[in-house]
Order: structure tokens, then C-alpha cells, then sequence
């Protein structure tokens, strides 16, 4: 019956899309030691994938046996860029493809004479037991294996004949919050050639516009010569005719003609086996992205609300669970979707400046306490909304379907969109499935008699969250993937809501992801025009994350890669920025300049950040979810306020999504879960601190809005070291200069800005202070524990 509900109700009919416009093909990352496979959906949505592969000198393209995957290989010592071109129907398209060849570095370990198999694993390997075994090749009794890493900070250890142990020739561990310790190696960066193409402006004219841009590499006796530039208007070659090349000056000239629409244009050099970062432009009928008034992905600044734990609007669905063993922290506590409406109407979200909703699951949950399974094994509700007994039904306890649609129609009135929490993973053992359905779902025991729980690396597709919260089998059954990728596409058809954020993402198949956003672009996004955002939680290593972030999957993940180097470097005076460098360019690198991966600082799966602040915990400690229960930390620290905001002030200012957890804006702490669920505060609640604090980060927050560079622009680093991290931001709009300072005491800080912007003045954005700009120089004093954002021009 619900099967056929949701065939009436998704009805829609499907447009025929063979020309790829809905889509930008994202650059390919070549593999450096073999082949690289890449599934044609994943590159661009189409109703056929009937292609014909060209030609290429440096990169050799097939395609696979079932016709639905390309396969690529770098020949002839390839580096840098180039194109692979192909035809579809009568057209033809491009696919970006570069590699960045990275060096090697050595791991040795000394075995004992009992040990038998010893396995490298880390973050490098999204700690993959299995996938890096050591050998002793040249018979010297040293077990050793050689793996290419990029500059940067990287936990590992050992898996010695199904043992856990750390490096015992590294003396550099941190704890990993399970118990135990990791080994640590940091992998600095060489002396290397900088080349960078940077953004010089737009001329418009009645002919049209020209976007020109500008090379800069170390050897300024060497020009820019044509074959060197890669330009695409969309996902197609960009007319060699309508580039002007100047010395290293580089002007696309876009025909008025050619400027109705969305378009994107793309460019970049490739020189000498190197290649500059690739400049994206967005056009919204021939104006620029920011200048446009047309929303984009981009634009997004979200807002985490965890439903039962934001505001109580309708105290008639109060109904807390009754159990002698549960305490209020594991307990509904009256949130609803009421209380988000209320605090819509009231203005709240829009003095804050949020545009954005990622709401917690509204699905119906258990009305029970269950016992968690890892020790001391306290009881818990689904208050969260993460254990679902329906997939059609509202959680009673936050309202109806009525009432969803409604909280929808007032945030879209309000200019927010919505993002539900869809949770695919797993139900809860009350589910009707569990009974009607078991084969929908994985067995909870293992072949040697253990329990498949809580392995989330081990048994990364199978793993069961709780002995109570069976995990779809989606490899064994096609009835299940159908029927709950249909269920996500219900969702947003029934409410009118804008994407997801997707729980568990790393341990669902990447055919369940591909068969959603195949359905919801053939039914919601191309026939009606619209763009959804799909964004993804998964805990592992970089290529991982990536595995799930191209167009046929998700539209991003979190970037726990980029948060997991920022905690400590903000919070230890000592450490650099540096590493935290390294990891931003390690993203751009992955995915892009222009990504929609999400910044966060804490979340309801997380610590919160002003418990570190104020030195309540430390990273990934052990003890914080009992510290959470026995001694919930309070900030005591005046000074942690100023740590959070300059926290904030970097993921408001960086590429990606932010994202601001409900109770951040004023500096809310708690330990692990639930202390860091605690109930949201407004008004009266605040002390002096928390309502300058939430003045200060709204203040923020509108410096994003206000800035296209800062949701469009590029990354250029001026400074890093341990106290300051200066980087600046172009689009075609302006620039945006950010200067961080986390050491206590004032710092002195002089930049060099490139001759080429030819900056005359420059202007504080949070004291509207302008002052003049001289030979190229700026020079000025940054308080202790702060920040400036300066435009430049």
C-alpha cells in the first residue's frame, strides 16, 4: 500500500535531457599508480550515456565492459591538465582531467617473530585495515611499505594479526577518543614552483563582457602562450577565436548573444607539467554570481536545529517518555515545529542572517527507552529522531505532516530553505519492515559467532548502530533500495523541501545514492527547474568523503578532514596554521575552489567548541561523554567567547557551506552526546557575554551575505605561521581580505599585496574604518585573539 502511494504521488512526468547542461563535469583526479575508474552518471545526469571517446596524447580513455563507466590512464609521464573530450548525440563535451603527482614517504615497522601479518592504516586510508600490507622486500627482518601523502598531518598505527598498536619508532601519538592512542607523522611541504591565475575583472560592454585574468608563476620571462590555456564555457570548449592573449594577461570574450541563461565559465594554464588553479565564473543571464540577485547553492549559510531541542511552540504534544531508569538529558524535552515557526515569524533567523535549515528527523520514532549497548549502557529515547518506526508519519511529539508542510511555507516566505535529515542507514526494530521485511535488512551476528556492532570501519556497509536498529542490506536487496530511495523523493514532494543532510553516509552503498539523485533530478530537479542540495556525514579519509561527492551522488559532505586540523590549530597557541594550509589545499585540490563541502565547528555528533575554549576537555577526550553526565561543563572564560567568534569568523570567510549549530551564535557549550543537545536559550536566557557574542557572530554572518568573494571567490594564502593566518578572496565583484590572529597578545602584520590588483585603499568590515593602501603593502596591528575583514580596492 505505501509502495503505491508513493507511485501516485511521484508521477511526474520524466523530460528527455540528452544535452548536458543541468550538470558541470567535475575535474577528474587521475590516480598516479594505475587506473582510474569514474561511472558516467557520476560525471553529468543524462537520459542516455551513449558516448564516443576521443583521443587524448596524455591521458588514454575507454570505456568499461558495461558501457557505464570510463576508465582513464595517464601516459607518456603525464602531469598537470588537459581535456577528454567526447560526443553525445551531435555534440561535444569535455571532461577536466588532472594529476598532481605526490611524493612518496616510507613506514617501517620491526615485527616479532609471532606476528604474521602486519597491515599500515589511517587517515590516509580511511583506516582500512585491510588495504596496505607491509612487506619485508629486501629481507632485512623490517616490514615496509611506501604510500604517496600530501603535505600535511596524518594519525596511523599498526594492525598486527587483528591487533591495534602504535608506531613503537614514533614517540609522537594523541589520543583517538576510544581509549587509546594513534601515531602521528607530519609531512611538511617542499620548495615548490607557485603558480596562480588570478581573477583581474570584467569589462561589460553593448558587444557583451570580457572576464580577464592574470599568470603569475616564479619565472616572469616565460609568457603565457595559447596552447597553455584551458578555457570552458560550461562543459564545453570555449572558442579559441574569443581569447586574447597579453604578455600573461588572459581576456575571454563572451558574445551578448551567448549570455542568456546559467553558465559557467572555467579557466586555467598548464605549463611544463604543472597547472594553476581553474578560476570559475557563474553568469546568471550575463551578470556575475553575487551581483546577480539570483540565489545559488553558494549562497547557503546553514542552521543546525536539532527539533526537540530548540523550542517549545505547542506544549498540547508534550509527552515525555516514562521510564524509571531514563534521565532528562536522554529525554524528549518539548521542542517541536511549531517552536521553529514561531522563532521564524518572530525575525530571529533573520536578524541572525541564516538562509538555510537543517532540521533533525521529523519521522515517527519509538514512544519507548532502549539501553545503549556500549557501557555503562543508560537508557535513551529517540528524541533525536535518529531511530524511525515509520517512514511516512511525523514524530507526534513535533506535530504533523500539516504542520511540516506549513514550517516549509513560512521558511520559504522568509527566504529560507529546508533541508530534512533523511536517515537511510538503518530503522529502528518497531518498524513495520523489521517484521514484514526482514530480508531487506543484514544479519546482526558475524561468521565467528561475534556481534557486527558499532565496527564502522571493519564492516563498513553491514555494521549495526545498536542491537535494536537493524541495517538495511541495500547489496542484497533491490526491493529496499527501491522502496527508500522512493521514500526520499516522497519527503521532498510532500513538503516542498529544498535537499537533504544524509546520516550515515559512508556505511549506504554508493548505489543507493546514485539511484536517489538519479530519481529526484529526473523527477523534481529538471523538469521543475530546481537545484536541491544533498550533504552527507562520513567519518574516514578524503578520497572516501569524495567517493560520494560528484553529480551523480551528493552535492557535498562535511568536511571533517578540514574541521579535524582546525580544532587543535585554533585551540593550541603553538601549533601553525600551517598544517591547517595544507589541508585547505588538500580540499581545493579534491574538490574544487568553488566547493559545497561544509564547515562546522561542532555538531549534534560533536563536541562542542567552547567546551575546548574554555578548557573543559581536551581533543578527543575519552572522558567527555561521563563529563557530559557528571559534570556538564559551564564557561567560565570571558576569553572563549573571543576563541569562538574568531572560529566562526574562518568558516564564515573560507570556500564551502558554514555551518552554524543551533546555541553557536552565543556560545552555548556541552560535552559529548547528549550534553551538547542541550535545550536552546533566547532572550532573558543569555547573560551579557552570550548577547554580545550573538550581536557579534550576526554580525558575521551578514559579512558573508554581503561579500560574494566570500561564497564565489578564490584562496590565496599571504601569510601562515603559528599566530596569523591571512588569506584573500576575488571574484570578478571584489576582493576580501581576512587576517586571523589567535595568539592573545597584539600582533604586527604586514602583507604584500599582488601589483596586479593595483590597491589603492582598503576598509575594516566590522568598523567600516577606511584607510589608504601604499605601494602595494598593507601594514597594521591585529588585536589579540581577533580578526579583520577588509575589502581591498
Amino acid at each position: 500500500m505505501i509502495r503505491k502511494i508513493f507511485s501516485a504521488i511521484l508521477l511526474i512526468a520524466t523530460v528527455s535531457y540528452s544535452q548536458i547542461s543541468h550538470d558541470l563535469i567535475h575535474p577528474v583526479n587521475l590516480n598516479q599508480d594505475g587506473i582510474t575508474g569514474i561511472v558516467l552518471s557520476d560525471l553529468f545526469y543524462s537520459s542516455s550515456y551513449d558516448i564516443e571517446l576521443h583521443l587524448n596524447e596524455n591521458v588514454k580513455s575507454w570505456l568499461n565492459e558495461k558501457g557505464d563507466s570510463i576508465l582513464f590512464q595517464p601516459i607518456n609521464d603525464f602531469t598537470g591538465l588537459t581535456l577528454v573530450s567526447f560526443k553525445l548525440g551531435i555534440d561535444q563535451y569535455e571532461i577536466p582531467v588532472k594529476l598532481n603527482k605526490t611524493k612518496k614517504y616510507l613506514f617501517t615497522y620491526k615485527p616479532t617473530p609471532t606476528d604474521k601479518q602486519v597491515n599500515l592504516f589511517g587517515q590516509f586510508n580511511s583506516w582500512n585495515r585491510q588495504t596496505l600490507p607491509m612487506k619485508d622486500a629486501n629481507k632485512d627482518g623490517t616490514l615496509e611499505i611506501e604510500i604517496p601523502l600530501d603535505p600535511g598531518r596524518y594519525e596511523y598505527k599498526f594492525f598486527v594479526d587483528g591487533k591495534e598498536l602504535i608506531d613503537p619508532e614514533n614517540p609522537v601519538k594523541v589520543s583517538n577518543g576510544l581509549g587509546d592512542f594513534n601515531s602521528v607523522r607530519v609531512i611538511e611541504e617542499e620548495t615548490v614552483e607557485k603558480i596562480f591565475l588570478h581573477i583581474l575583472g570584467k569589462e561589460e560592454n553593448e558587444n557583451g563582457l570580457k572576464l580577464k585574468f592574470y599568470f603569475e608563476n616564479l619565472d616572469r620571462s616565460n609568457m603565457v602562450k595559447p596552447e597553455s590555456v584551458i578555457a570552458l564555457f560550461d562543459n564545453q570548449m570555449f572558442p579559441s577565436d574569443q581569447i586574447e592573449i597579453n604578455g600573461r594577461e588572459i581576456i575571454l570574450a563572451l558574445e551578448k548573444k551567448n549570455l542568456v541563461g546559467d553558465h559557467s565559465i572555467r579557466v586555467a594554464v598548464n605549463r611544463m607539467g604543472k597547472h594553476s588553479n581553474i578560476q570559475t565564473i557563474q553568469l546568471h543571464d550575463g551578470v556575475v554570481a553575487g551581483a546577480s540577485g539570483k540565489r545559488t547553492l553558494h549562497d547557503q549559510i546553514i542552521y543546525s536545529i536539532m527539533v526537540d531541542r530548540f523550542y517549545n511552540g505547542d506544549t498540547s504534544n508534550d509527552n515525555s517518555v516514562q521510564n524509571d531508569s531514563l534521565f532528562a538529558p536522554a529525554n524528549y524535552q518539548g521542542g517541536d515545529l511549531q517552536g521553529i515557526i514561531d522563532k521564524i515569524e518572530e525575525g530571529y533567523f533573520g536578524k541572525l542572517g541564516i538562509n538555510t535549515f537543517w532540521i533533525s528527523p521529523i519521522v515517527d520514532n519509538t514512544n519507548n527507552a532502549y539501553r545503549e549497548y556500549p557501557a555503562p549502557h543508560r537508557y535513551y529515547t529517540g528524541y533525536h529522531g535518529y531511530w524511525p518506526t515509520s517512514s511516512t508519519k511525523v514524530e507526534e511529539k513535533f506535530g504533523d505532516m500539516d504542520l511540516a508542510r506549513t514550517m516549509v511555507e513560512t521558511a520559504h516566505t522568509n527566504g529560507i530553505n529546508v533541508l530534512w535529515d533523511f536517515i537511510s542507514n538503518h530503522i529502528h526494530e518497531e518498524h513495520q519492515f523489521w517484521n514484514e521485511h526482514r530480508n531487506w535488512f543484514g544479519k546482526l551476528e558475524l561468521p565467528d559467532g561475534g556481534k557486527n556492532l558499532r565496527l564502522f570501519d571493519q564492516y563498513r556497509l553491514t555494521t549495526w548502530f545498536e542491537p535494536y536498529m537493524p541495517s538495511f542490506d541495500y547489496v542484497g536487496s533491490i526491493d529496499a533500495l527501491e522502496f527508500m530511495t522512493d521514500n526520499a523523493v516522497w519527503w521532498l514532494s510532500v513538503t516542498g523541501a529544498d535537499g537533504y543532510r544524509h546520516d550515515a553516509v559512508k556505511h549506504v552503498p554508493n548505489e543507493f545514492w546514485r539511484m536517489l539523485t538519479k530519481k529526484t533530478k529526473s523527477r523534481i530537479e529538471v523538469p521543475l527547474n530546481r537545484k536541491l542540495y544533498q550533504i552527507g556525514e562520513t567519518f574516514g579519509g578524503i578520497e572516501l568523503i569524495n567517493s560520494y561527492v560528484n553529480n551523480g551522488q551528493l552535492n557535498a559532505q562535511f568536511n571533517f578532514n578540514l574541521y579535524d586540523v582546525a580544532i587543535p590549530t585554533f585551540l593550541d597557541e603553538k601549533a601553525s596554521f600551517k598544517l591547517l594550509d595544507y589541508q585547505m589545499q588538500k580540499s581545493f585540490q579534491v574538490f574544487g575552489y568553488n566547493n559545497l563541502m561544509g564547515n562546522i565547528i561542532d555538531s549534534h555528533d560533536k563536541i562542542r567548541y567552547m567546551a575546548y575554549a574554555d578548557g573543559d576537555l581536551e581533543i578527543n577526550d575519552g572522558r567527555s561523554k561521563e563529563i557530559g553526565w557528571t559534570k556538564p561543563p559551564q564557561v567560565d572564560n570571558r576569553s572563549s567567547y573571543d576563541k569562538l567568534k574568531l572560529h566562526l569568523a574562518y568558516i564564515l570567510t573560507i570556500p564551502g557551506v558554514p555551518i552554524i549549530y543551533y546555541g553557536d551564535e552565543f556560545g552555548m557549550t556541552g560535552a559529548a552526546d547528549p550534553d551538547n543537545r542541550r535545550m536552546m536559550r533566547f532572550d532573558s536566557e543569555l547573560n551579557e557575554f552570550e548577547i554580545q557574542t550573538l550581536d557579534d557572530v550576526s554580525k558575521l554572518i551578514h559579512i558573508r551575505n554581503d561579500h560574494p568573494a566570500l561564497r564565489y571567490g578564490d584562496f590565496m594564502s599571504l601569510q601562515v605561521d603559528e599566530s596569523i593566518y591571512a588569506y584573500l578572496r576575488s571574484d570578478t565583484n571584489e576582493r576580501v581580505l581576512t587576517i586571523i590572529n589567535k595568539n592573545p597578545n597584539e600582533q604586527r602584520v604586514e602583507l604584500t599585496i599582488p601589483a596586479v590588483y593595483q590597491i589603492n585603499e582598503a576598509e575594516n568590515l566590522l568598523t567600516q574604518n577606511v584607510f589608504s593602501v601604499y605601494d602595494n603593502q598593507i601594514k597594521l596591528s591585529v588585536e589579540g585573539i581577533s580578526c579583520l575583514i577588509l575589502t581591498i580596492y
